[in-house]
């Protein structure tokens, strides 16, 4: 990993930090065809591609529901009880982000208000490639199932078989996914967005997929609604001198094997903790199935910020961003209020990003690249809408009626104004 110590106050080199995600734009002409021809031709060319892609010849896209209900018993039984444990978790941690509407009475009359709905449908994507990933099944579909979704549709590559593997679909049965179909890509985006003979279109898209599938979102969004343009994965570690160097070590490699574009940053005020981390790597490292993946993520990505005090390192942190922040110092629950952008922050030896993946009950679903600046992870407030409620009694209106003149007229909008003034003239004066 690169070092690089910070002086007194200063912040990294943006050019160090920048994650936001550019798309090449051979993948940007390749996504626009994929998407003008699954809206042209549908199903027939969700089979081609799927033949060209995944090498699979298919003529069936939807998963039945006979096959969905036995998958957990062809699964490994073991992998299905820990996800019946984790999926408890996350319904319960997400039951509690479910919010009431509301209504508000005015002392003149007048009721105002929020009306919350759930989204008619929505559609997962769940990546395929170089692991399964049903606890992305269970993130994605749970909040929306909470929410009050009545449709959700999942997508996924099919396997060489032209199937899903069981293990995906115990966890979309435990989720309660209501549609499944073996289909990836860019190519499945579209369908969801737009609609084939065999998938009916969705409100919103959501769920991580590589560079192709995020291209493709962004290239439907507008026409669909979507969660967020998901960069590589990424973690900061804030580390002092009482941190347990083969810890950080641990984390950062957990980080780094996702991904070769994965971003793994250790910010630290104990200049000893540098050698000690890149030697406990080291002696980590040869174990691991993904020894290479890990290797290059950390080689290109892996940077450690050494701080001269602990104001700078939490500067360091809020400067970056990152979706996983670890805090590995004494008293880490002090330093929460300090944070103010991280998607998700892990307080403590105890709390390792591997429990926020699997089993903690908060979704792991996060912003990237940054966009912890401004965003939020998933939750059942993105499988809802709010229509705004507002019932004026004749006083209200009488109370406000000047004020609307004022403005309309200012604005130069003469029906606003005189749709008030009418009512004054054409109907009876009196409180419903």
């Amino acid at each position: 990993m690169r070092v690089i110590t910070l002086e007194q106050g200063q912040k990294p080199n943006e050019s160090l930090i920048e994650r936001g995600v550019v798309f090449d734009p051979h993948i940007v002409a390749t996504v626009s065809e994929i998407i003008h021809t699954v809206r042209d031709k549908g199903d027939r060319a969700l089979f081609d591609y799927t033949q060209k892609f995944d090498g699979v010849a298919t003529k069936e896209l939807r998963i039945s529901e006979q096959e969905v209900q036995a998958a957990s018993k062809k699964a490994n039984q073991s992998v299905v009880k820990a996800l019946h444990t984790s999926g408890q978790n996350i319904f319960d941690f997400h039951e509690r982000q479910r919010r009431e509407g509301i209504l508000v009475a005015r002392p003149d009359g007048a009721l105002l208000g929020t009306k919350i709905t759930p989204l008619d449908s929505v559609g997962i994507y769940v990546p395929g490639g170089r692991a399964l990933y049903p606890s992305t099944v269970l993130m994605c579909a749970l909040p929306a199932r909470v929410a009050g979704v009545r449709r959700i549709v999942m997508v996924t590559p099919p396997n060489e078989q032209g199937r899903v593997d069981p293990i995906l679909l115990a966890a979309a049965q435990i989720a309660g996914v209501t549609e499944v179909y073996a289909v990836g890509g860019a190519q499945a985006i579209a369908a969801l967005a737009y609609g084939s003979e065999s998938i009916a279109p969705v409100d919103k898209i959501v769920g991580p997929g590589n560079a192709y599938v995020a291209a493709a979102k962004r290239a439907v969004s507008g026409d669909v609604g979507i969660d967020m343009i998901a960069g590589p994965s990424e973690l900061a570690i804030l580390a002092d001198e009482s941190s347990e160097p083969a810890l950080i070590a641990l984390d950062l490699m957990a980080q780094a094997e996702h991904d070769p574009d994965a971003a793994c940053y250790l910010v630290t005020t104990d200049p000893d903790l540098v050698g000690e981390v890149q030697e406990e790597i080291a002696a980590f490292i040869e174990d691991s199935p993904r020894k290479e993946i890990t290797q290059e993520a950390l080689k290109n990505n892996g940077i450690i910020f050494v701080a001269p005090d602990l104001t700078t390192a939490l500067g360091a942190i809020n400067a970056i961003a990152p979706e996983h922040l670890e805090i590995q110092a004494d008293g880490a629950l002090d330093y929460l209020g300090l944070i103010d952008n991280a998607g998700a922050i892990f307080l403590g030896n105890w709390s390792p990003t591997s429990v926020g993946d699997y089993t903690a009950g908060t979704n792991h679903t996060l912003p990237t690249s940054g966009s912890a600046r401004f965003s939020s992870p998933l939750s059942v407030d993105d499988f809802v809408k709010t229509s705004s409620v507002v019932s004026y009694s004749y006083s209200a209106l009488k109370q406000d009626e000047e004020t609307i003149l004022t403005l309309a007229a200012a604005e130069g909008l003469w029906a606003h104004g005189k749709s008030v003034r009418a009512r004054f003239e054409l109907m009876e004066y009196e409180d419903e």
